[in-house]
């Protein structure tokens, strides 16, 4: 007499799932049950969802002005208010919108175009050679300075700023990049798939391009990081984000002039910048921890 093993369903259901979304995602989802990566999602997504919503959260908008001008902090004003009256949380949850819409459209470009450029010298040695160079130029002047001289040349704004951090950020994706093409490059099935006569494109996509995937992700998480503080400085130099659009850096730069009058003033914009930094440095230790564990 034959007896049949029953699974349940949710059981099946779970190998299934974990099999379509393949190694590479199971691998990134795992720092997510880390104690310090489901902190950092928290958080993230916590500013995230704030910065995003904000015209349904503050439908008055972040230019509202009244006579309580340079208040303190109270319930009705939990920042404080400005020179003009207008409430500090509400331009500092603005300035954290105009911040993330502005590294999550410059980050994932600089990572794109400086791995492309990084693995450009698999196919063409002289390209690589000559755009290593361009990038070591790039390198050699400080961040600062640089986006100083992008921002001087395109105009302050949102785009002058963008522009900024992508050239900022070319050299530490290409460089990367490059560094792994190069260890690639010397393993044995690349000097197997190149004697069978396999393209040199299609190698670069089937074993180069993976084994760089790793370091380039980790990496753009700590750049998220170097580009919020980057937009902060270059709008303290009155070179970023200009009044009365807000950005976190825009609002210290203002708040350094009338922080004698209202100590507070400040306050809103560095708890957010620190909450970032912070999120994205737990991120950037979970992830790490997963990549080493592979």
């Amino acid at each position: 007499m034959s007896t049949a093993t029953t699974t349940p369903a949710a059981a099946v259901g779970r190998p299934e799932r974990a099999r379509r979304l393949g190694p590479t995602a199971r691998r990134y989802l795992s720092a997510f049950k880390t104690a310090r990566g489901i902190i950092a999602l928290v958080l993230i997504v916590a500013m995230t969802l704030l910065a995003f919503l904000a015209p349904v959260l503050f439908p008055g908008g972040y230019d509202a002005q009244s006579d309580q001008t340079l208040q303190g902090m109270s319930l009705q004003h939990p920042f404080g208010t400005d020179e003009l009256g207008r409430d500090i949380f509400v331009r500092s949850i603005y300035g954290l919108r105009t911040d993330l819409a502005l590294v999550y459209i410059a980050v994932p470009i600089t990572m794109a175009l400086g791995t492309f450029i990084g693995l450009l010298g698999f196919v063409w040695k002289w390209l690589g050679t000559a755009t290593q160079r361009v990038l070591d130029i790039i390198l050699g002047f400080p961040s600062l300075i640089l986006g100083i001289s992008v921002v001087l040349v395109l105009g302050s704004g949102f785009a002058g700023l963008l522009v900024s951090i992508i050239i900022i950020g070319l050299p530490q994706f290409g460089r990367l990049a490059r560094q792994t093409m190069l260890a690639q490059q010397q393993r044995e099935y690349v000097t197997a798939a190149s004697t069978l006569g396999i393209g040199r494109w299609r190698i670069m996509g089937r074993h180069i391009v993976p084994n760089t995937v790793d370091p380039v992700i980790v990496q753009g998480v700590v750049f998220l990081v170097h580009a919020v503080f980057l937009e902060a400085a270059l709008s303290i130099v009155g070179l970023g984000i200009q009044p009365p659009e807000p950005s976190l850096g825009a609002l210290l730069d203002t708040g350094m002039r009338y922080i004698n009058q209202s100590p507070t003033y400040i306050l809103g914009p560095i708890i957010i910048l620190l909450l970032i930094a912070f999120a994205f440095t737990l991120l950037t230790d979970a992830l790490n921890e997963t990549v080493n564990r592979k």
